[in-house]
Parts: structure tokens; sequence; C-alpha cells
């Protein structure tokens, strides 16, 4: 059977969830022996650029660790189909380029968005038969074995704890995104550091009011632009910093490092998860609230208590008064420590599942060597 080759198609919906998470599986499968071709189509670079400072957003082609990269314009370049097309999140194709696969027999994958809910199981992988005649295969990312599983690289979680081993490496790092020194301090001499990376309407003024009140400082690092306005208090226990966004790696060890982590949509989600420390999630919004739905089947699959469920909901919810008295709760000494040690369990249980990109090869193995 022929080596497995792939195509992965991206639309940037969300600036750079999408982006995100598409990048992380091309360079994953890139890199799981024994080597694999990989072609990433994405449709607005500039985004793509934010997180991966070496794409140049003015190529029509070009290659960045080891994946090769194509700017999906209208039309669309004229490329033979690899062995498996991935389109994810339901992007479409170009027609002309879903003739092509027919004509060479790919294999259809609709990697579908992150879900907790329990019917997520049982359509994992579920083919459903197009027009002309092909079978796309829904696979969806998720939380049990009985899914695809979440991205995770080989060794990230080693790689996350010899890092935070060496305090020194935390400090060069806030360092680089122009921490002040005396913040750096303080967190030596022990503030809390907390990440904040959310939608506009997160009720973000309301976290402020919480940190303002604790006795511990607190280093609020705030990626520009993503919410506009929070700034310190004078005389008051937050500074906000306003970092640079970054690439893929140094997002991560910012996760690492912080106490607590504020995300938003999937990619950060799960990076998150993989830090291992007390996170909120901030759902991307639906009409008629069918996202509190959802956030609430992932809440249930948590290991974490009440007084965080209440937290998160409060947050997605979007009102601050609520969810300053939500978080002074959850900071208390014992529920803090309860958090934290739920979030680091949760982190090891689903780091002992197979990861998306693994889960993804072995099905198209299958399903090739089946016909």
């Amino acid at each position: 059977m022929p080596r497995l080759s792939f195509d992965i198609f991206c639309r940037v919906v969300d600036n750079f969830g999408d982006i995100g998470v598409c990048w992380r599986l091309a360079r994953q499968l890139a890199r799981l022996p024994p080597g694999r071709e990989v072609r990433l189509w994405v449709d607005d670079l500039h985004s793509f650029g934010r997180i991966e400072p070496g794409v140049d957003p003015q190529a029509a082609q070009q290659s960045a660790r080891g994946v090769d990269i194509v700017h999906w314009t209208q039309p669309a370049p004229v490329l033979r189909p690899h062995a498996v097309v991935i389109e994810a999140f339901a992007c479409d194709p170009p027609a002309a380029f879903i003739e092509a696969m027919v004509r060479q027999d790919s294999l259809w994958i609709n990697l579908e968005y992150l879900s907790a809910e329990g019917w997520v199981e049982s359509c994992h992988t579920l083919p459903s038969a197009q027009h002309h005649g092909l079978r796309k295969h829904f696979f969806f990312p998720g939380f049990t074995p009985a899914t695809g599983g979440l991205l995770r690289e080989p060794g990230l979680l080693s790689e996350r704890d010899e890092w935070l081993a060496q305090p020194g490496q935390r400090d060069a790092l806030l360092g680089a995104i122009g921490v002040p020194g005396r913040q750096i301090e303080r967190l030596r001499q022990g503030a809390r550091q907390v990440f904040l990376f959310c939608y506009p309407d997160a009720p973000a003024q309301g976290l402020l009011d919480s940190l303002e009140r604790q006795a511990c400082p607190t280093l609020l690092i705030v990626p520009r632009g993503v919410y506009p306005g929070l700034q310190d208090r004078p005389g008051g226990r937050v500074h906000v910093h306003e970092m640079p966004f970054v690439d893929q790696a140094a997002f991560d060890r910012l996760l690492w490092s912080s106490d607590l982590n504020f995300v938003r949509g999937e990619d950060s989600l799960v990076r998150a998860l993989w830090a291992g420390k007390p996170l909120v999630w901030q759902i991307y919004a639906q009409d008629a609230n069918t996202h509190m739905i959802k956030l609430q089947a992932w809440l249930d699959r948590s290991p974490c208590r009440q007084t965080v469920h209440a937290l998160m909901r409060d947050w997605n919810l979007g009102d601050p008064e609520a969810f300053a008295l939500r978080m002074n709760e959850a900071l208390e000494p014992g529920n803090w420590a309860q958090w934290q040690s739920d979030s680091a369990q949760w982190s090891d249980e689903l780091a002992g599942y197979p990861d998306l990109a693994y889960s993804l090869v072995g099905f198209c193995t299958q399903r090739r060597r089946s016909g």
C-alpha cells in the first residue's frame, strides 16, 4: 500500500482557532513515522502568519516545518489530490478538486469540531455517501477513547514538566513578551500569573474586580487586541500586560507557566488542558444558547467541582457581577487547591488516550487497506 499523504483544507473563521488546529495537525502528521507528505490549504495567510512567523502572506505556495502550504484562492490552484483529503470543519474543498479526488479515489475526511456531547461517540467515523460516488467520513475529536481524541504531540507532558522545572525559562519568556522586570520579580515572590484569551463579550471587568479583591497580587497577561480597554487600576493589585501574538510553542509555554488560564474556542482549550492548570473556557457562542448545552456536556465530563461549573457558566453568560462573586469563591484556598488538583488529574487522564493525529492515521490506514 502506498504511504499515506494528506491534503488539509482550512478556512479561517475564528481568526486563530481554525488555523491553530489545522497547523498543529499538519505538523504532527508530517512528523509521525515513517514521514508523510502533508499539504495545508489556507484562505487567510495573514492570520496564519500571526501564529507562525515563517509564513509569507504573499506567497501562493511555500513550505514551513515540513508542511507544504498553499494559498487557497478563488479559483483554487490546480494540484493533484493526495491519498487522504481532510476538510476541517466542513469547509468544502473546491468542486474541481473533488472531481480529481473521484478519479483517484482519495479518502475523504471531514474533521469535525470538538465536542463532549454523548452522541459524538456513535457518529465518530460514520460515512456519508456523496453524489459523485465518494464517501465522506466524519471524524470527531473528543474526550473519550471512543472518539478521535485530542491533538497532543509525543512527549508533550514530559516537555512541559522539564520546562517548568527551570524557573528561569519562564522569566526569559515573560521578558521576551515585554513583561517589566519588576512584575517578573513579583511572580518570584509569589504573585499569581493569569492568562486571558477571550471573546469581546466576556465579563473581563468582573475578572479584574475579583482579582483586585485578592490578597495575592496578579500579573494578568492579555494578547494584544483581544480585550481593548482592560487596564490597571490606580493603586490596584493587578498589573495588566498586553502582549504581542507569539508562535504556538511560546503560546503553550505561557499556558504552562500561568496559574490560571482563560481560553476561548477549541485550539486554546486543548492546549490549556495539557498545561494541567486551572482553566476557564469561553465556548464559541451560538444561537438560542446552544453553546451552553455543549459547555455543560464538557463540564459533566470534567472532574471539577460545582464551584468551578458555576463559575464557567457565569463566564459564558457574560454577567460581570455574578462572575466576580463566583471567582471569589473559586479562589478561596480550599477551593483553589481542589481546582488545581482536579486540573492536573484530568490532564494526566486525557493524556492516557490516543491522540488525534495518531487516531486519524490509524483510521486512514485501515480504510485504505480495506478499500
